[in-house]
């Protein structure tokens, strides 16, 4: 499961590259350059990701858009960490995941928690006690 969400980029006639994400509609940025672009793009998507997983808010899948301006970006690993879990772990309750880990119901909490840095051990323990398998990748 690959979380990267489609970024629309824009050339405007001022020479600016504006960013925007059809599937988040307060995710917006810009770059003098399109490198710029994306690295904000990356960090503004981030950013608004924690919010929402810091306000319990809903997290949209990403939508299957393509194009020519459209860039998939995907958000800093701590925040890749805290939605694979979370999205992993629907139907099951924190208690329950908890009680399969051995461990207590904070521990299993601070996994969906994009501030924390869980070990790739605990990952890797959450994903074969939630029936899924730990994948790593360089991209």
């Amino acid at each position: 499961m690959k979380i990267e969400y489609p970024a629309q980029i824009i050339k405007k006639e001022d020479g600016i590259f504006f960013v925007s994400f059809p599937d988040i509609e307060e995710a917006m940025t810009q770059g003098e350059t399109i490198e710029e672009a994306l690295f904000n793009a990356f960090e503004v998507l981030t950013l608004t990701m924690e919010y929402r997983l810091d306000e319990e808010q809903e997290i949209p899948e990403p939508s299957n858009i393509t194009g020519k301006n459209i860039h998939l970006i995907s958000p800093g690993v701590k925040v890749q960490a805290a939605l694979l879990v979370r999205k992993a772990r629907e139907g099951k309750s924190l208690a329950d995941l908890a009680r399969t880990l051995e461990t207590s119901w904070p521990s299993v909490k601070r996994l969906e928690n994009p501030h924390n840095s869980p070990t790739l051990k605990m990952i890797d323990k959450a994903a074969a006690a939630l029936g899924k398998r730990l994948v790593l990748s360089f991209e």
